[in-house]
């Protein structure tokens, strides 16, 4: 049994709900969950749905769970397919949601948070907007919060530190991370996950952002020199369910549900700090590293004076951008809620 099992086995014990198992219905369900490359899928929402649900409610419910990329479904459609009723279940990168409606990426927006318990505190003052938003505007309802590891800079040559992104053309994800690269003249390019190897081994980006764990358990190692670990985020995921799905639900199913997916939440987070404290020892050839790869990445250092631009950038034309596009309620919502968690204030439009 090699590492990644013994993690696996171990994440999925222990979320045992209080709802008895007697009480529920036989019910066969569907996912569709994030890309299967990421730490998230791999060791939370596969098992959650694999081996969690079932034996938590005793072979009563059961799910077939299939990470997004698997599917052939962009992950930019994945709101409008879960509001049609494609899927009962979906795992979402929540700043992709955010085409759809600006409001989605107000806990993560670039660079604002830099550490998991921050990340987490943002996202619990924003809850209720997003599940107000989802319910009524998206036929959905919030069930979980989640994240991955900091989402960094892998280029394909040493790079000198932030000023050594200008002019450079770096892979984002979504409209806040355009707003920081905007604010550093260099040139953001949109790309879905399952391109970027490619991109980068044939120089059509010089750099791309994903996480530090997650760009490691997808090969970037392969196509990269080093790591800048500037923190552009954590891509923020949530699990929500169809609202028709959970309409026909009876008590005793939502109250298993409800308390199935907010152990799922707390143990996504401290996987998430686990993989965090992991990342630079696989990306360097280093031991402990039982959730990726060995590689001999550089990891180059973020230098004080770097870190105090990339607090000018955010409060600047991060926070900027994102307010225009927002409008004047949704901003004020915002600093009402994760301003005020965070002691920042968003400029009105």
């Amino acid at each position: 049994m090699n590492k990644m099992t013994i993690a696996l086995a171990a994440a999925s014990l222990g979320l045992i709900s209080s709802a008895s198992a007697q009480d529920l219905p036989t019910l066969q369900l569907k996912a569709i969950g994030l890309n299967s490359a990421t730490p998230v899928s791999i060791v939370d929402e596969v098992p959650f749905w694999s081996e969690t649900i079932p034996e938590a409610s005793g072979g009563k419910i059961t799910a077939q769970v299939t990470p997004l990329d698997q599917m052939g479904i962009d992950d930019k459609t994945m709101l409008r397919l879960l509001k049609l009723g494609v899927m009962d279940f979906a795992g979402m990168d929540i700043s992709k949601m955010a085409g759809d409606d600006p409001r989605f990426e107000g806990c993560d927006l670039a660079g604002l948070t830099l550490t998991p318990d921050e990340a987490r505190a943002a996202c619990d003052a924003y809850r209720d907007v997003i599940d107000r938003i989802l319910q009524e505007d998206w036929n959905a309802k919030l069930l979980a919060i989640g994240g991955n590891t900091p989402q960094v800079f892998w280029c394909r040559e040493v790079v000198d530190g932030l000023n050594g992104l200008k002019a450079k053309k770096v892979r984002v994800f979504n409209n806040t991370m355009r707003d920081f690269l905007a604010g550093l003249d260099a040139t953001a390019v949109s790309m879905a996950f399952a391109e970027v190897v490619p991109a980068l081994n044939n120089g059509v980006v010089d750099c791309a952002v994903t996480g530090s764990l997650s760009g490691n358990t997808a090969g970037w190692n392969e196509v990269t020199d080093s790591i800048y670990p500037m923190s552009l985020g954590w891509s923020i995921n949530v699990l929500a369910v169809n609202l028709n799905t959970w309409n026909k639900f009876d008590d005793a199913t939502k109250e298993f549900f409800l308390e199935q997916t907010a152990a799922y939440e707390d143990k996504m987070w401290e996987t998430i700090k686990t993989s965090t404290s992991e990342a630079d020892n696989c990306n360097t050839g280093q031991e402990p590293c039982t959730m990726g790869k060995l590689a001999t990445s550089t990891i180059v250092p973020v230098k004080d004076e770097e870190s105090e631009m990339h607090k000018e950038l955010v409060e600047g034309a991060v926070l900027a951008g994102w307010a225009s596009r927002c409008g004047a309620d949704c901003v004020k919502e915002w600093n009402e809620t994760v301003g005020a968690k965070l002691d920042l204030e968003a400029p009105l439009p």
